[in-house]
């Protein structure tokens, strides 16, 4: 087996400044596919004149040096070292006073099939630099804390040229462009191509006109609506929330077809996947609506928390990714159903984050150490980041949260700070000590929390103590932990189901913590966790009756829908092991489906079944391995039995859930349709699929189309649909995504690989296409009893693939070797069948960094 782990590892604790002080960049760009030319001209001083030392440039193998000038003077050659990753001059060849840096390369953008630098996309010139990206470009300081204004030019015969800031120059063939914001080579963008423009404009509350543009190919403006209507609302949320203002005269937006990441938020021009950006009723469905809303807003939330700050090294990630993700998370809860996103952002976390923590690639929010800074772009720095600003600003207050982060933007307005400067500020804009909750941000795992009740009847008034311990356990490199700050949000619930103490946050900062409720007449029932109030397992010992009736009177929609969750939990995991299953969670169900007065969309939360991997999750966490088969089953016939005791509710909520008149992406109308379709899926289960079928047929939009068409295909039918739908949008890159990503995806499990590998031989599988392999491989591995099929199939089909994919697209590889994290919680025969895969991926010849060190890792798991 053939192992990079270690030998590239960088350390927090090894960091130090950039010896040099750069304050200006220009550079100039002559376009061509394979031969573009690159100028660029760097405003260098030694950071301090009396300490000689060399300067280190980063820059790619792929980027080749044809002339290099200092003040205008070549240097003697052999005070120049090029390595397979950088350039050195030697310190005997730099004067001791600021000087000009002048480097021409030559790179080919056509062979770029990693998308990182400057590449090509169906004949479009476009950049990702973040976070390494720069290097592969030129010659440069490529890391966060060397910050620099830019000044762009770009020679092309195509129509559009774009970098970032404002335009300063335009002609023929030419186009200039002046950022007079310093900032970072990983926000560098350029962007040339066909393409045309959705234009609008906003007035900033100074009074500035900012022109907005969401470039697209011709053909797709009519698609770009939605995302420009977006940008305006986050752009006026921003100001009224945060009292941020855009800097600019312009803000563009560009969609791009190849793209690695889902958005990038360079300094005024953001390059997005178009997936991110175009919509129609005829081609998106709610969700993606709902993801382009939230993800323009983040982009542009990165403005300030991102850009303006930005981050000192890649370690502080968390500081710019937490803080967008928050700022976009609670956007979004203003603008549609602030109960229904908490319960989304919760399950997301779960799925994902919990995942990794449970695992061998857990780390901390800022991690210590990392071999390649691409594996790190993690549920945990993005989500849990987040999470643990939501913490904090649970901690400090509404009031408190604003202090700091106005402090934050005037203390640190074009800086690259880091998590102790950002802690700092909310101590000192609170006298609050945070050395403890700091403990979040270095800590790796999800602390486990129990609860412990006890009664005492009085004359007077009985007493509930509530005693809460947490157990932080080890993970890779962390095997000791002290405990945490951990803000558990309660309420108590009468037996009549009157809420007898509102919400209360009780914060816990010892292992063992006892809390007592005074003067209570009768024993309550307690509503734990409420809001999701920290990252945490909450372990009590719970009954169904109790879980059915908080799920009946919880007036926390959090911990209502966490009560259904726990009910459908325990009803599955018994049933997976073949227990019997008590009639609590179907009753409770059935009573929820008939309460007219609660949201729509909180319903179809509820209604939803716990997914295969989430089950398979609590069964490890009880110690039993989990067998996927019996899960997929037991899973299936609570389905069933659910749509068959409740048939009649059901087939009246169906009817009453239909949206009338045109499609509008709304909150409301998603809502109606979210319950809709979560009926519909219940009801496929046993009527044969025909009300899949009628509404497939007559769908006026995406989202009822698609949410036939799974319902249709779970059944193990909707063949006739797969065919009309490849028929009408063939030529649509975004709807066949859809298509190649359902059917693995949706398909009885024992089809799931079959299904897989022959769509992988289709001549339409652009599997070079970071989008179009995400669906198919991403399909699969969702499929759960599929993708860990007892033959091993399942694990060879991916890693075939990813073996296949890693030598041109390094990133898109090791992100979707993470099918395989959770290998070492199945039986024996999935494990060394996993094992397998994985070591035949480790002695691949060449294998990248980026994959070695996520399979090395998940190796080691097993030893």
């Amino acid at each position: 087996m053939t192992t990079t782990q270690g030998q590239n590892a960088h350390y927090l604790a090894d960091y130090r400044p950039y010896p040099f002080v750069l304050t200006a960049t220009r550079m100039t760009f002559e376009l061509h596919p394979q031969a573009t030319r690159v100028v660029t001209a760097l405003s260098l001083a030694p950071r301090d004149p009396q300490q000689a030392e060399d300067l280190v440039l980063d820059g790619g193998k792929g980027v080749k040096l044809v002339s290099l000038t200092i003040d205008g003077v070549a240097p003697d050659p052999s005070r120049i070292i090029r390595r397979e990753e950088t350039l050195t001059i030697s310190a005997a060849a730099l004067p001791p006073h600021p000087f000009l840096l002048e480097t021409a390369v030559q790179i080919d953008p056509s062979a770029n099939t990693a998308f990182e630098g400057l590449y090509i996309s169906n004949g479009m010139f476009c950049t990702q630099c973040e976070a390494e990206g720069f290097r592969h470009i030129t010659f440069y300081p490529d890391r966060p804390d060397v910050m620099a204004t830019f000044h762009v030019t770009i020679d092309s015969d195509l129509p559009v040229l774009l970098s970032n800031g404002n335009p300063v120059g335009q002609s023929q063939g030419r186009a200039e462009w002046h950022d007079p914001w310093p900032k970072p080579s990983y926000l560098f963008a350029l962007v040339a191509g066909d393409l045309v423009a959705v234009s609008d404009s906003f007035t900033t509350r100074s009074g500035r006109r900012v022109a907005l543009n969401v470039w697209v190919r011709p053909g797709d403006q009519d698609r770009a609506g939605f995302a420009m209507e977006s940008l305006v609302k986050s752009m006026s949320w921003d100001e009224a929330v945060y009292g941020r203002e855009y800097d600019l005269d312009v803000f563009n937006i560009v969609a791009v077809d190849d793209f690695n990441m889902g958005a990038m938020e360079n300094k005024g021009l953001n390059i997005f996947n178009s997936k991110l950006v175009l919509a129609s009723p005829d081609t998106a469905t709610d969700t993606d609506y709902d993801r382009i809303e939230a993800v323009i807003a983040h982009e542009y939330f990165h403005n300030w928390t991102g850009n303006r700050i930005t981050c000192r090294d890649w370690f502080q990630l968390c500081l710019k990714e937490g803080l967008t993700v928050f700022r976009d998370q609670q956007f979004t809860s203003d603008l549609r159903s602030a109960a229904v996103k908490r319960i989304e952002d919760v399950q997301a976390l779960r799925a994902r984050q919990f995942r990794e923590d449970q695992g061998p690639l857990a780390h901390p929010p800022r991690p210590d150490r990392y071999e390649e800074i691409n594996n790190f772009y993690t549920a945990t720095v993005y989500e849990k980041g987040a999470e643990v600003i939501g913490m904090l600003k649970r901690l400090v207050g509404d009031d408190g949260y604003r202090r700091a982060l106005d402090l934050y933007f005037d203390r640190h307005d074009g800086d690259a700070a880091t998590i102790e400067d950002w802690l700092q500020v909310f101590q000192d804009a609170t006298g609050r000590d945070l050395t403890q909750f700091k403990r979040w941000y270095t800590d790796a795992g999800t602390p486990r929390l129990s609860l412990a009740e006890d009664w005492q009847p009085g004359d007077t008034g009985g007493t509930l103590t509530l005693t809460f311990t947490q157990d932080n356990p080890p993970t890779p490199g962390q095997t000791q932990k002290s405990p945490r700050v951990i803000p558990v949000a309660v309420g108590l619930i009468g037996p009549n189901g009157d809420e007898i103490v509102p919400t209360q946050v009780l914060e816990m900062t010892e292992a063992s913590q006892s809390f007592s409720f005074d003067g209570l007449g009768a024993r309550p029932v307690v509503s734990a966790l409420r809001g999701f109030s920290a990252p945490v397992t909450l372990s009590r010992p719970l009954d169904d009756a109790t879980r059915a009736f908080l799920l009946a009177h919880d007036t926390d929609p959090f911990a209502r829908w966490e009560a259904g969750r726990d009910l459908a939990l325990s009803a599955l995991t018994a049933a997976s092991r073949g227990q019997a299953v008590s009639g609590d969670y179907v009753d409770a169900i059935g009573h929820l489906i008939a309460d007219g007065n609660a949201d729509p969309a909180f319903r179809a939360l509820c209604l939803n079944l716990p997914g295969e991997e989430e089950i398979a999750t609590r069964l490890s966490s009880q110690g039993i391995v989990p067998v996927p088969d019996a899960i997929h089953v037991a899973r299936e016939a609570l389905a069933r039995r659910i749509a068959e005791t409740h048939l009649d509710l059901l087939s009246r909520l169906y009817d009453d859930m239909a949206v009338p008149g045109p499609y509008r992406p709304d909150a409301s109308d998603a809502a109606r349709r979210s319950l809709r379709h979560a009926v519909l899926a219940l009801l496929t289960r046993i009527d044969g699929g025909e009300r899949a079928e009628i509404l497939f047929g007559i769908a006026g939009n995406m989202t009822e189309r698609m949410a036939a068409l799974t319902a249709l295909l779970r059944r193990g039918l909707g063949q006739a649909e797969l065919a009309a739908l490849h028929d009408q949008f063939a030529g649509n890159r975004l709807v066949m995504d859809k298509w190649f990503g359902i059917q693995p995806m949706a398909a009885p499990p024992a089809q799931a690989v079959q299904i897989a590998h022959a769509l992988s031989q289709r001549k339409d599988f652009d599997w070079k296409n970071p989008n179009r392999f995400r669906a198919l491989i991403g399909g699969l591995s969702a499929n759960h009893a599929g993708f860990h099929a007892a033959d091993g199939s399942g694990y060879d089909f991916v890693a075939n693939w990813l073996l296949r994919m890693d030598p041109l697209n390094p990133q898109i590889a090791a992100r979707m070797s993470t099918a395989f994290e959770t290998w070492t919680r199945y039986d024996a025969g999935r494990r060394a069948r996993a094992l397998t895969a994985l070591e035949r991926i480790a002695a691949a010849d060449g294998l990248s960094r980026n994959t070695s060190e996520m399979v090395s890792r998940m190796i080691a798991a097993g030893s």
